[in-house]
């Protein structure tokens, strides 16, 4: 994923996104966003997982301009 596509991302974006962007697979994201373990803030939303963005592009050291 490039800059440009990680900056023009949505405020949340699902695991699988977050998980493509670090390099991750898609069973392993899910099992770190269970434990509470991924790397970036989660949230659960019902049963489903959103990956907090800006906290992804801190990890990533992205920063828009």
């Amino acid at each position: 994923m490039s800059q440009d596509e990680l900056l023009a991302l949505p405020t949340t974006i699902s695991v699988e996104t977050a998980a493509r962007a670090i390099g991750l697979g898609r069973t392993r994201a899910y099992q770190l966003a269970r434990r509470g373990e991924f790397p970036c803030k989660v949230i659960r939303i019902g049963a489903s997982y959103r990956v907090v963005t800006v906290d992804l592009r801190r990890l990533l050291g992205i920063e828009p301009s």
